[in-house]
Order: C-alpha cells, then sequence, then structure tokens
C-alpha cells in the first residue's frame, strides 16, 4: 500500500511541476505577445487556464493527503484513542462516498465528450483532455483515501494508539 501511496505522489509532484511550467511559461509568452509582438497568437490563454485546472484538481489531493487542507478539528482534538481513529474513519468514508460520485460522472463525462468529438476553440484540443482533470484527479483522491481508510482499519484492528500522531479527517 505504501508504494501504491508513494508512486501516486510522484505522479502528483510530476503533474503539478509540468503543469506548472507549462502555465508560467504560455502566460509569460502571452503577456509579452500582446505588450511587444501584437501577434494574433490566441491558444496562450487557453494552454494556462487548462494547466491551472489540472493544478487546482491535482492540488486538492494534495491537500486531501498531507492534512493541509482547512478542516474543523474540535471534535478530533478532544477525542481519544480509538474513538478518535473511528471518527477518522468516518469522514474518510464520506470523502470516499463523495469522490467516487464525482469519478463516476467524470468518467460519464469524458465518455460523452469523446463521442461527440468536441474540440477547444484555440488549441483544437479534444475536450476530453481538459476534462480528463476530473476523472485523474478524483481517482487519484479515492485511491488515496482508500488507502488511508484501509491503514486507519489496520490501526484500529491492531488497537494502536491514535494519540502519537495526527489523524487528518
Amino acid at each position: 500500500m505504501k508504494k501504491v501511496l508513494k508512486g501516486l505522489t510522484t505522479a502528483e509532484n510530476f503533474i503539478m511541476a509540468v503543469t506548472f511550467a507549462l502555465m508560467v511559461i504560455c502566460s509569460f509568452a502571452q503577456v509579452v505577445n500582446r505588450n511587444i509582438f501584437k501577434l494574433p497568437i490566441v491558444w496562450f490563454d487557453e494552454a494556462s487556464t487548462y494547466c491551472m485546472i489540472y493544478m487546482a484538481l491535482i492540488g486538492t489531493e494534495i491537500g486531501l493527503r498531507d492534512g493541509s487542507q482547512i478542516a474543523v478539528t474540535a471534535v478530533t482534538d478532544k477525542l481519544h484513542g480509538s474513538c478518535k481513529g473511528i471518527v477518522s474513519l468516518c469522514a474518510k468514508i464520506v470523502v470516499l462516498i463523495f469522490s467516487s460520485t464525482i469519478l463516476i460522472t467524470a468518467v460519464k463525462m469524458v465518455a460523452v465528450q469523446a463521442r461527440i468529438g468536441q474540440t477547444s476553440a484555440a488549441l483544437r484540443l479534444p475536450m476530453t483532455v481538459p476534462y480528463a482533470a476530473l476523472v485523474i484527479s478524483f481517482a487519484m483522491i479515492v485511491l488515496v483515501q482508500l488507502g488511508m481508510a484501509i491503514e486507519i482499519v489496520i490501526k484500529i484492528a491492531k488497537g494502536d494508539s491514535f494519540e502519537d500522531e495526527e489523524v487528518e479527517a
């Protein structure tokens, strides 16, 4: 399980680095083009927007995984032992249900886009590429949150303490 989570983390970091670099390059090129060259290159803005979409959605999973997203921990901070683990497990299950629902809907949406064959205005890119950001990010969320939920179940079954480390809900 740890190897799978580490592999997903590596993939997420790679996607984030590439999309960030492309977004910066496209945005810079757009500004330079608009102010100096004045050439009719319209796809810079669209490319940077799609990169930002990928970054935001992949960043959502990264934030869920490492617990850096905003969370209300007033309840879990007051709990101790396996009770804290059970509440954290319930939170993971809620995230899994929501993320699975979005994933299924996103897969259907990408399938419709593939069937229709719609392309973007400037890049003439199949719209399945931008919409695939939903599928990729929510598939990663489901996999990572499922792995974390399994780890919590194992800790509860072993009777391990949840006091020595933070359990993100």
